[in-house]
């Protein structure tokens, strides 16, 4: 297995392909807008709406970059709050689609890129963070839903 071809896997499995830890499209399956802008008590917790919304802002972030685009866009705690988040389950739905959408544009580029492209480029470094901060986001959102009590029994 090439080192693109592990990136691609650990990209799919933070995303939708379980392993050892479950992915966040499976983590905000079956919510409603309403769920997903739960908000327990506490000044500084967020909803798995905006968790959501600060995933696809440093994944559509790396994408812009790859894609050599200048990133002009807001950075730190405004990265929660990309997309307004309503109650309407419609725009829960784009929500989800967009995080799907930057996923997938994400992996086409990976898997366009030669493991010396990799080396070259310093991606490696930037694509192992993302990894790690979208499992470290997804478990919160798992303990969101289970304070909720909107988290599936059967996982």
């Amino acid at each position: 297995m090439s080192r693109v071809e592990f990136l691609v896997n650990v990209l799919d499995s933070t995303f939708d392909k379980e392993s050892w830890y479950a992915p966040l499209k499976p983590a905000i399956e079956g919510l409603t807008a309403k769920q997903a802008s739960f908000r327990p008590p506490g000044e500084s917790t967020k909803s798995i709406w905006e968790n959501v919304n600060h995933l696809i802002y440093y994944k559509e972030r790396l994408v812009a970059n790859l894609e050599g685009q200048e990133w002009t866009r807001m950075d730190g705690n405004d990265t929660f709050f990309i997309i307004k988040q309503t109650e309407d389950d419609d725009d829960w739905i784009l929500t989800i689609d967009r995080a799907e959408k930057v996923h997938d544009k994400l992996k086409e580029l990976l898997n366009r890129m030669s493991s010396e492209d990799l080396k070259e480029s310093g991606l490696e470094s930037d694509l192992i963070d993302i990894l790690l901060h979208d499992a470290y986001h997804t478990g919160q959102i798992m303990l969101l839903r289970k304070m909720q009590g909107s988290w599936p029994s059967h996982r």
